[in-house]
């Protein structure tokens, strides 16, 4: 995988520049090229916003369509990352609420599930303790992108962006088109109203509380959250959940100050490889017209 773009500073943005001056003239490689190296963050935000990995997949291409097709209009009075990521994040405002934004509308739904310690079940004697590890990693990963669900869109993409993708004041508040002090603001009361919760409820922020993921498995396989033949979260990396799982929620559960590297760690995976499927989207014939070849950067 290239260097994270977002840690190279004004070498990252020379050579974006480089490639979309490259793509423009018509170099498939190039434009694979800038594909490869923003959707990763591209991604990682969709996924963080939708719950469902794959509504993110989908999320992720159109979007980045949207950047192909659009790279003529880059101006470069901006970096280039900068130009793209604010096309990422306006669309993942304004798409169409995920089934899961439908159901999950707030913290006071999220603990309906949690009060009632006699509505906890044991976890199901009929699996392995394998598959039970597996299915109760599920129910972690689909429950901390559950609470995400819980913040209005504007307050989760600032979360996202400052928390978990830990972006800075100064790069977050230009992707969103807010001042600094309204990013700091806005991720402040995200915080507060997220981890709020987790202090009250959630076992994994602090041993005491009632809510355990292994309880819960079982009721969320019956509401749809927790399919146990199609596995969202872990499915790509089942080998690493099955090494892993056991050791990581006792360190996670030792957590009861810090929360924020819950949602960090939760979806450190790689995104989908998008450059071959939009080569086959976006054949030769419209791909130099998409681009609009006679536009130039300025």
């Amino acid at each position: 995988m290239d260097k994270e773009p977002l840690a190279e500073g004004n070498d990252g943005d020379a050579t974006d520049r480089n490639l979309v001056h490259t793509a423009l003239e018509g170099c498939r490689d190039a434009l694979d090229a800038l594909v490869r190296r923003h959707q990763s963050f591209i991604y990682g935000v969709a996924v963080h916003m939708l719950w469902d990995p794959r509504d993110a997949e989908d999320v992720t291409q159109e979007i980045l369509i949207k950047i192909i097709t659009g790279l003529s209009s880059f101006r470069g009075s901006s970096a280039f990352r900068t130009w793209a990521y604010r096309i990422a994040v306006n669309h993942v405002l304004n798409c169409k609420r995920s089934r899961a934004e439908e159901v999950i509308t707030g913290f006071e739904v999220l603990a309906g599930g949690t009060d009632d310690l006699a509505a906890m079940e044991p976890p199901d004697e009929m699996v392995t303790d394998a598959e039970r590890r597996l299915l109760d990693e599920e129910t972690r990963l689909a429950c901390l992108s559950g609470m995400l669900l819980c913040l209005d869109r504007a307050q989760r993409l600032t979360f996202i962006l400052g928390e978990t993708l830990e972006v800075s004041d100064a790069l977050g508040s230009e992707i969103l088109g807010i001042t600094r002090e309204n990013f700091r603001q806005r991720l402040a009361r995200a915080r507060q109203q997220l981890y709020g919760f987790m202090r009250g409820k959630c076992g994994l922020a602090d041993p005491a509380n009632p809510c355990r993921c292994a309880r819960k498995t079982q009721r969320a396989i019956r509401a749809g959250f927790v399919d146990p033949k199609s596995l969202k979260f872990v499915a790509a990396h089942v080998a690493r959940v099955e090494a892993y799982a056991q050791e990581r929620s006792h360190a996670l559960e030792r957590a009861t100050k810090s929360y924020a590297h819950l949602f960090r760690d939760q979806n450190r995976r790689e995104p989908p490889d998008l450059a071959a499927k939009l080569r086959e989207i976006l054949s030769d014939q419209c791909f130099r017209g998409a681009l609009d070849l006679d536009g130039a950067l300025r």
